[in-house]
């Protein structure tokens, strides 16, 4: 509560007359007892003290018992001596010391119902009413008194000290008035304990309650409430009197003031907790740009506001190969370098332009177009330039970005916001896929290009799932020697239809690029591995023992963390001997991590595979690290052996190939050959192994291993064909 309001309400309290201030007092009083008498603990400690005192009375009530007890034995006793003593003895007779009618009115009026009289030597006299159960005897120790166990009687003896007279006497008393008497006694010493220990519990629990309990339970209460809800506690209104009242204000003051600076701070928090929240969800924590979300929010917000007759171009901008910057240089040099392209973006354009950053590389501007002063081409290459037109600089070293751009245009692209970052993005994929580094306007024919992708994707996945794929098999031979040393095996995707056919191939350039992108190159891969492996077992059971099956790996499924893992898993399932398997990997697979890229080398060489490098030439090998690879075989690409008896150039690269894998100790398999001039080319410059179509095209597996079969180790029968 502040200084002000505590002002407030002291005024108004002091204004109060003194009637009103009791009643306040008494409903605040009453408030605070119904809340501390529904707590668990309150009653616990008033059953407690309640107990304790009734514990202590009973303790002093008994002690108060058994003096009152003896008190009013020692009473009777003394009456009973009183009445014996003044009885007339007579000494002239032995056996008649008392009368008989002087016993009778002794019996008759006291509380004497019987006696012995003895003499000094304990020999008994005479025997008057009841018999008392204590016998005097000479020489043994005798008990002074003896109480029944119903306490209706004591037998006690007198002394002639006691009587004044030369005389024992052992009389048995009446104590059932004392019993009955004690009883009441009991009964109501009872009553008033109990009565005692209830009222003085009320007063020490009104009290304790009152200055200890009540404040402590309300103050329990209180913060359990304000767990429940800790951003606006409410407090009773009768607790800010507390302090005034004396009943721990101190405590209860302080606890307020905490609750309530806890509500202010967890305000505070969450305000703050919910501002970051929204900027995370809403933009690029890196660049501060708005983020997808973002952009489309406000592309929608921009659209209900403009007039039917304006448009807007939205425009998508992918960074080229910008991921080998981070992989090369390291993410911190490719953070300063997004963050200068979104300095550039905001920069280069109006400041009515909205530029938001959609992707990892990816960024998305929004313009108007205005009609007469720019174009979405214009402002698209004005996006382009802005980002190419100068080099950027981080830690001393220069960097020439390059990018992809697309652009769709509102509304004649799209009446949906979405749609039209949707189209734009499409747009950029065809710029990617043309070649990068271009700008390229949203088109309906990308869109319908981009749906046909989404269903040949759909049915790849459909393909695996039953088995549309097959492998096909191009032989592969030894020049010198002109036996069959294995094959090449390639992938056929045969998709059915309710043609007179039954169904077409897809050719591999249509699909592959597809299954790469998709991640499905994975599992196909997998697929292409073990279908490979059982040809060769199949191949060994036909007597064809020395064959071996080259596989092509893709940079997907180079990358994978268990690339030979799984290869081993396939060798050992399907019994395969490892040296019957070659691993086909291009120049461009694993030029970009070469530490990483000669370890998976030499782990698949361990398995006992051997390896090659496909298209070899196409690349950009360098010589420095190809000596580290464990690599057996080096395969011309085809388009040098096409080309080589008509293009010098095209020869000269096969012969250095063919020279450079024998310096290195490798076989040279030269693919694309066709004519019997290409052979006898390669067969001059020293070529190893050959594959083409002038000796067969790829073959299905049961016409593989046919061909093999009847295939007679001279490769003049091709010259025929």
């Amino acid at each position: 509560m502040s200084k002000a309001d505590s002002i407030k309400a002291e005024g108004k309290t002091s204004s109060l007359s003194l009637l009103d201030r009791v009643r306040i007092e008494v409903k605040n009083f009453n408030q605070s007892y119904a809340l501390f008498w529904k707590s668990r603990t309150s009653w616990a400690i008033t059953v407690m003290m309640f107990c304790t005192i009734l514990c202590i009375q009973a303790t002093v009530a008994m002690m108060s018992y058994s003096a009152y007890q003896n008190s009013r034995v020692e009473a009777l006793i003394k009456a009973s001596r009183t009445a014996i003593s003044s009885v007339g003895f007579e000494n002239t007779d032995k056996n008649n010391f008392i009368s008989n009618k002087a016993a009778q009115g002794l019996l008759s009026q006291s509380s004497i119902q019987g006696f012995n009289i003895h003499t000094t030597e304990y020999e008994l006299v005479n025997q008057y009413g009841q018999k008392p159960r204590i016998m005097l005897h000479r020489g043994e120790d005798m008990p002074q008194r003896f109480v029944d166990n119903k306490g209706h009687s004591l037998d006690y003896v007198f002394s002639p000290n006691d009587l004044g007279h030369p005389y024992y006497i052992t009389a048995r008393l009446d104590t059932r008035s004392i019993s009955q008497d004690m009883a009441q006694y009991g009964r109501d010493a009872a009553v008033i304990i109990l009565l005692l220990s209830a009222l003085l519990t009320t007063v020490l629990m009104t009290a304790l309650g009152y200055w200890f309990l009540q404040p402590t339970v309300t103050l329990t209460r209180l913060l359990k409430k304000a767990i429940a809800n800790p951003e606006t506690p409410q407090f009773p209104a009768h607790l800010k009197q507390a302090k005034e009242q004396g009943r721990l204000g101190d405590a209860m003051s302080a606890a307020m003031t905490l609750i309530e600076q806890n509500a202010q701070h967890i305000k505070q928090v969450k305000s703050t907790a919910e501002s970051e929240i929204k900027k995370l969800a809403y933009f690029d924590a890196l660049t501060e740009l708005p983020n997808r979300t973002m952009f489309i929010e406000k592309l929608r917000e921009y659209t209900k506001d403009i007039p039917d007759d304006e448009h807007f171009v939205v425009v998508t901008v992918d960074l080229d190969h910008f991921r080998q910057v981070n992989e090369s240089m390291g993410h911190s040099v490719g953070d300063v370098i997004l963050q200068s392209v979104a300095k550039r973006l905001r920069q280069s354009l109006p400041k009515r332009a909205i530029v938001a950053r959609i992707g990892e590389d990816d960024f998305a501007v929004m313009l108007p177009i205005i009609k007469g002063v720019n174009t979405p081409k214009d402002i698209a290459q004005r996006v382009i330039d802005a980002i190419r037109g100068q080099g950027f600089t981080v830690m001393e070293e220069d960097f020439r970005i390059h990018c992809s751009v697309g652009y769709a245009v509102y509304p004649e692209d799209g009446s949906d916001p979405s749609d039209v970052l949707k189209n734009a993005d499409i747009a950029l994929s065809r710029a990617k896929e043309d070649g990068r580094d271009m700008i390229r306007a949203y088109s309906r024919d990308f869109d319908m290009a981009v749906q046909a992708r989404f269903h040949l994707l759909k049915d790849l996945r459909h393909a695996l799932e039953n088995e549309e794929f097959e492998l096909h098999f191009q032989p592969q031979f030894d020049l010198r020697s002109q036996k069959i040393i294995g094959a090449e095996a390639l992938i056929r995707w045969w998709k059915p239809d309710n043609s007179k056919q039954g169904g077409m191939y897809i050719s591999p350039g249509e699909f592959i690029p597809i299954a790469e992108s998709s991640g499905l190159i994975v599992p196909i891969g997998e697929w292409v591995f073990k279908e490979a492996c059982m040809t060769v077992q199949k191949l060994q059971l036909s007597g064809l023992d020395d064959l071996r099956v080259a596989v092509n790996v893709s940079g997907v499924q180079f990358r994978q963390p268990n690339l030979v893992e799984t290869l081993q898993h396939i060798i050992y399932e399907t019994g395969l001997d490892p040296k019957n398997l070659e691993i086909e990997v291009t120049e461009s697979t694993f030029m970009g991590d070469i530490n990483n890229t000669i370890d998976i080398l030499k782990r698949l060489h361990e398995t006992g595979v051997e390896l090659a490098i496909d298209d070899f030439g196409t690349g950009y090998s360098s010589l420095a690290y190809l000596r580290q690879f464990p690599i057996d075989r080096l395969k011309i690409d085809r388009s040098f052996i096409m080309n080589a008896l008509n293009n010098s150039d095209d020869a000269s690269i096969t012969r250095t190939i063919i020279a450079l894998g024998h310096a290195l100790n490798l076989k040279v398999l030269a693919e694309g050959v066709e004519t019997i001039d290409h052979q006898t080319f390669l067969l001059e410059e020293g070529c190893d192994e050959v594959q083409g179509f002038r000796y067969a095209k790829p073959l299905p597996k049961e016409a593989f291993i046919d061909f093999c079969q009847n295939y007679k180790g001279d490769l003049s029968v091709f010259d025929k064909a």
